[in-house]
């Protein structure tokens, strides 16, 4: 499976910030991260991209920042994960039958990827669906996800808009869960509440058995 390499180069905005990264703290991460979970998984939880003070900094996906305070507790509650969350990569969490990755492997600025950023990431995202043979659900966080993953599996945004709670037959064998992002913003501002949130990933939960 075709991975970034820790110098990637394609995107030179994001490059230009990781150097910054690295040379403000050289003991976090700063490079591409890596997807959690193995690739025989039935569910892939796709975010955005990693947080500055999370994922760029610890190396695991939506670890060490708010949104995987939700992400997480909620996967172990609905089982898709073992073990206790402690914001930090050797929490000895580990996923069950669960895998997650970003749309966008590089921390953008402002948490914010351009378009052609989006794009050219998402050649990784498709290795990594292909790759993934039992693969049977996909939990979109956030619009700018949903719309990678649509690209991703070849289908037109007009036939799968994004709705928090919304599920969509993509192919005969795969459904795209939408969810708002689990981020702190869209909490305190009431948009998802953890109830929300975990009505999606129990939708999934009784859809995969």
């Amino acid at each position: 499976m075709n991975t970034p390499s820790r110098n990637c180069a394609l995107c030179p905005r994001l490059v230009a910030l990781r150097e910054e990264c690295r040379a403000a703290e050289p003991d976090w991460f700063n490079a591409p991260v890596p997807s959690f979970g193995t690739l025989d998984a039935k569910l892939l939880v796709v975010g955005l991209a990693p947080g500055r003070n999370g994922a760029n900094r610890t190396g695991r996906p939506f670890t060490g920042d708010y949104a995987g305070v939700l992400l997480y507790n909620t996967l172990v509650a609905k089982g898709f994960a073992r073990g206790t969350y402690g914001e930090r990569p050797d929490d000895g969490l580990t996923l069950v039958d669960c895998r997650i990755t970003n749309a966008v492997r590089c921390l953008p600025p402002d948490n914010k990827p351009l378009p052609l950023e989006i794009r050219t990431c998402r050649q990784y995202l498709i290795d990594e669906i292909n790759a993934m043979t039992k693969l049977k659900a996909i939990m979109a966080l956030g619009r700018v996800a949903h719309e990678s993953v649509v690209a991703t599996l070849g289908g037109k945004q007009r036939h799968f808009p994004f709705a928090h709670g919304a599920a969509h037959h993509v192919t005969d064998h795969l459904t795209l869960f939408d969810s708002y992002h689990c981020s702190r913003y869209n909490t305190n501002t009431g948009r998802l509440t953890t109830e929300m949130f975990e009505s999606v990933v129990q939708t999934i939960r009784e859809r995969l058995g």
